[in-house]
């Protein structure tokens, strides 16, 4: 599996490129299989989940044409083999659940197991099926965790999601776009990885409306043909670069990012005294060397609010700044399994429930850290490049889920890095 090992680094400076969302690419993929055409998409990242969900696209019957190093994947589903995905790949990744939709659209069966995926608390699954089963399916998970579902055909409906859960939004929109009549999603995630999947299935051929909004209205059609598609800029890297910056204190120039995508990052890092300079092509140069940084509280929310994804490397940066900070964790119950591994490095941080408090400006020291979870291991990273002496972390497969080329953009803005075996 490997390691990294990460030494005091000092200011990184320099510029990096922010790769295609991981978040938006798993989803568009997956929609692939609704149509029996290709689709190509560009941008792809070259990530250990679009890997997977390559494998499991190809255990299904679909063609897939891989081409990573020019980010570029092309899928055709024309011939679909089976409708039972493949419980060692499912387990491996929590958005393997996103192929159920396509497949009960385009064949009015799926068989999956409970998926996989990161241990940051409860995802339940549960959302996704109450809306499948408004549009016609019956679904029964049986006492090993498989999921068998049929229908003989799905009409659309109004759906009512208790929580504006992203991957429901999403299985239920790809269910919806080939469904008979309308229907619409209330209480719908707005994120915009949920803008991408629609704008990708619009170009298929799909008629949907509102996406980005908490109301999306899908008009069903009898056939999706393939396209082309350029995926997203990731806000969650582009978020983690800016923390880069700020916590070592150096100053950085993000291409090929989307600044609205980022707001809510932009102005806490604005609050702690970071300065952020937004150019006229629409990159952005982030200095954390202007003045001294100070706390400030976070609390993350669906979008448009903070995001969950980038509470763990935020509280590593607030470990360093001066005052006392606090962070509320209102999506994932379990999202401060990390806070262990920073205090191994001498972070002052006490959790309760949901709430964190953070007692800032302490020298951190290396030590031997696990990334319980894909951004938990960004944020043992960030604090490991401003940690006194040498930080061993772990269990780095769990990175390479989520951020591509993630040493080599490191060390490019002058970071001290490197990848060893176990």
């Amino acid at each position: 599996m490997g390691k990294y090992i990460v030494r005091k680094s000092g200011p990184l400076r320099g510029e990096v490129t922010i790769s295609g969302a991981k978040n938006a690419v798993l989803p568009i993929m997956a929609a692939a299989l609704l149509s029996d055409e290709e689709c190509t998409i560009n941008d792809a990242p070259a990530l250990l989940d679009v890997d997977i969900l390559c494998q499991l696209l190809e255990s299904l019957g679909a063609s897939v044409d891989k081409d990573l190093s020019s980010n570029i994947v092309k899928i055709n589903a024309e011939k679909i083999m089976t409708s039972e995905a493949s419980s060692k790949l499912v387990k491996q990744m929590r958005a393997s659940i996103l192929v159920m939709g396509p497949l009960l659209a385009r064949t009015g069966r799926a068989v999956i197991p409970l998926p996989g995926g990161c241990a940051i608390g409860d995802r339940p699954v549960e959302l996704h099926f109450k809306g499948l089963r408004a549009l016609g399916a019956e679904i029964k998970v049986s006492m090993t965790g498989i999921v068998k579902a049929h229908v003989d055909k799905l009409r659309g409906a109004e759906i009512y999601l208790d929580f504006p859960s992203v991957g429901a939004t999403e299985n239920i929109m790809m269910a919806a776009s080939m469904a008979e009549g309308i229907t619409i999603i209330e209480n719908a995630a707005q994120e915009p990885e949920i803008v991408d999947l629609a704008n990708f299935m619009n170009k298929m051929g799909a008629k949907i409306k509102g996406s980005g909004t908490d109301t999306i209205k899908i008009e069903g059609v009898k056939h999706l043909h393939g396209c082309q598609h350029t995926v997203i800029p990731d806000r969650i890297e582009a978020g983690t670069f800016m923390l880069a910056a700020a916590i070592t204190r150096g100053s950085i120039l993000l291409k090929n990012v989307e600044v609205d995508h980022v707001k809510p990052v932009i102005a806490k890092l604005k609050e702690c005294g970071v300065d952020i300079v937004i150019l006229e092509d629409g990159s952005m140069v982030v200095k954390g060397d202007s003045r001294p940084l100070t706390s400030t509280d976070i609390k993350t929310l669906p979008y448009p609010g903070f995001p969950t994804d980038l509470q763990s490397p935020f509280m590593a940066l607030l470990t360093t700044v001066s005052g006392n900070s606090a962070v509320i964790e209102t999506v994932f119950e379990n999202r401060y399994m990390y806070v262990k591994e920073l205090q191994k490095m001498g972070a002052k941080i006490k959790t309760q429930d949901r709430a964190a408090t953070i007692k800032g400006a302490k020298k951190l020291k290396g030590a031997k850290v696990i990334a319980t979870d894909l951004r938990a291991g960004a944020a043992m990273v960030l604090a490991g490049l401003v940690a006194e002496g040498e930080t061993e972390v772990s269990e780095v497969h769990h990175i390479e889920r989520g951020y591509e080329h993630f040493v080599e953009k490191i060390r490019a803005l002058g970071g001290d890095i490197e990848k060893v075996d176990d």
